[in-house]
């Protein structure tokens, strides 16, 4: 172990300053830290303890590699700290409160008498809290990664420097991440928006709540705000919500929000934001003159923007650009000795594509390895009800590559084990290459998607046929098995009309 220097860690303070929190930064950005004293050359240098970062550093120092792993903020990044984590916690609480709604449909008259939002925010701080020693500074101190909490700022192309040190490496990995970008709508920064930075530090449950942006995490938060009693208001600048996901999906969310109270305003540009006697207002135009939608409190869910400031890249010769660091397939920087890895540099920002990439820049940066980021599947979920799970392309995607493909779409009113629970309102699709069967992409809409999104993912992956489905046993009943159904549909397409002529001659003669 190196030997060490005090050096001023700064502190960090999350919102309310609570137990659980106290928790949070004792493990993720601990106050009495020491850095190490650096001696010699690290094989691997990785700045940013998010998803990205810890998988790389962990990877490596398990490997025997000398390792340094350098975060300015808190340690388990974004997931931990204000996205995944969090986020879930709260859409469990918002679907506790919704299922007390449901019962009437069982027979069950049940009424809520009180959402006790605080209590719901102290569940939320202490589940993130006994969740942050799986990504605690001592953790990644006892694997054998020397830990630095500071400021990362390259000198030179093998050099950098952190809380007054000078760190040399033979290979570096870029994993810093994004963040919560505010759109330049006049006057929005001067109200104090929200981001998912800032929203799960609510004790206060906002009455009328605006959220700018009708993307994944929009989507998710509105109706977990709108269940827990908030009145919810969605304006999105596209014509729909989800635009990456299928249109029909899109659609049946857009639905499921309106029944549970969510105003959507689609299509819309916005104007200003102001405040007034009504409140934080929003001024925008969707075609038909200004209007306004006015709440307590607004929720900015519009975009991110990559952590680039203070790196100094120029001086590594890394090149970059306004969505983050320009990596080539094998998450190559233009310095060949640094790569990069994560939100910092990829198209798909989300915690389990992170971990992928942080595992194949590691195998690249210390093993020359020739992993491809392309030979990802990389699937994802909105964790709305329902929620929609996507991998593989989209109609979309395969007439930009001049593919011609079959459809199967299977809705969930089909599914014996949905009925039963009272979730049909959902659908299966699954694209298949016309020209082979080939399964190219596959999209889940029903309570459970995320959970089952995981068989499609690898059918594309070991480029099964969608017969292959067909002869995949699940447990009956299960929503699941509508993707065994999805593979029999495609066979009953198979037969013809001569074929099923034919097959009636033989069984007639054959009696």
């Amino acid at each position: 172990m190196n030997a060490t220097s005090r050096v001023a860690v700064e502190p960090v303070v999350v919102e309310p300053e609570d137990e659980f929190n106290q928790k949070l930064i004792e493990n993720v950005h601990p106050p009495d830290w020491v850095n190490p004293k650096p001696s010699g050359r690290y094989n691997l240098v990785v700045i940013g303890a998010g998803t990205a970062g810890l998988v790389s550093a962990a990877g490596a120092a398990l490997l025997g590699a000398r390792v340094a792993l350098i975060e300015r903020h808190r340690m388990g990044g974004d997931c931990l700290n204000y996205g995944c984590v969090p986020s879930k916690v709260l859409i469990r609480a918002a679907r506790a409160a919704y299922a007390i709604d449901e019962a009437r449909e069982f027979g069950i008259e049940a009424r809520i008498e009180e959402i006790n939002f605080a209590d719901t925010m102290r569940r939320l701080r202490r589940v993130r809290a006994d969740i942050s020693p799986h990504d605690s500074a001592r953790r990644f101190q006892g694997l054998g990664a020397d830990i630095y909490l500071g400021d990362a700022r390259f000198l030179t192309g093998n050099s950098l420097s952190v809380a007054g040190e000078r760190l040399e490496f033979r290979k570096a990995i870029i994993a810093t991440g994004a963040r919560a970008a505010i759109p330049p709508v006049p006057g929005l920064k001067e109200l104090g928006a929200l981001t998912n930075e800032t929203v799960f530090s609510l004790t206060e449950l906002p009455k009328r709540l605006i959220v700018i942006g009708g993307g994944p995490i929009g989507c998710e938060l509105a109706q977990s705000f709108a269940r827990l009693g908030s009145q919810v208001s969605i304006v999105e600048r596209a014509p729909r919500l989800l635009p990456r996901d299928d249109a029909d999906a899109a659609t049946i969310l857009q639905s499921q929000l309106e029944r549970e109270g969510v105003a959507t305003f689609l299509g819309v540009e916005i104007q200003r934001a102001e405040a007034g006697h009504e409140g934080k207002t929003i001024v925008f135009n969707r075609g038909r003159g200004e209007e306004r939608v006015s709440a307590d409190q607004i929720l900015v869910a519009a975009g991110r923007t990559p952590n680039l400031e203070g790196l100094n890249l120029e001086a590594a010769g890394v090149k970059f650009q306004p969505a983050g660091v320009i990596v080539d397939d094998y998450l190559r920087t233009s310095n060949a000795d640094i790569y990069s890895a994560g939100d910092i540099s990829s198209r798909f920002q989300f915690t389990h594509a992170a971990e992928a990439l942080g595992r194949i820049a590691l195998q690249n940066a210390l093993f020359f390895g020739r992993k491809r980021a392309s030979d990802l599947v990389i699937p994802w979920c909105t964790y709305t009800d329902p929620e929609i799970a996507h991998v593989g392309w989209s109609t979309e995607d395969a007439g930009k590559r001049q593919m011609e493909i079959k459809t199967f779409t299977l809705s969930f009113a089909d599914n014996d084990r949905a009925v039963v629970d009272g979730d049909i309102g959902g659908f299966a699709r699954v694209h298949a290459n016309k020209k082979d069967g080939v399964i190219v992409g596959a999209t889940l809409v029903s309570r459970h998607a995320g959970e089952s999104i995981g068989e499609l993912v690898m059918a594309i992956q070991r480029k099964l046929k969608i017969g292959d489905l067909g002869g995949i046993i699940h447990p009956y009943p299960t929503q699941a098995e509508i993707i065994k159904r999805l593979g029999d549909s495609s066979m009953r397409s198979r037969l013809k009309p001569w074929m099923k002529k034919a097959l009636v001659k033989f069984f007639r003669w054959s009696r």
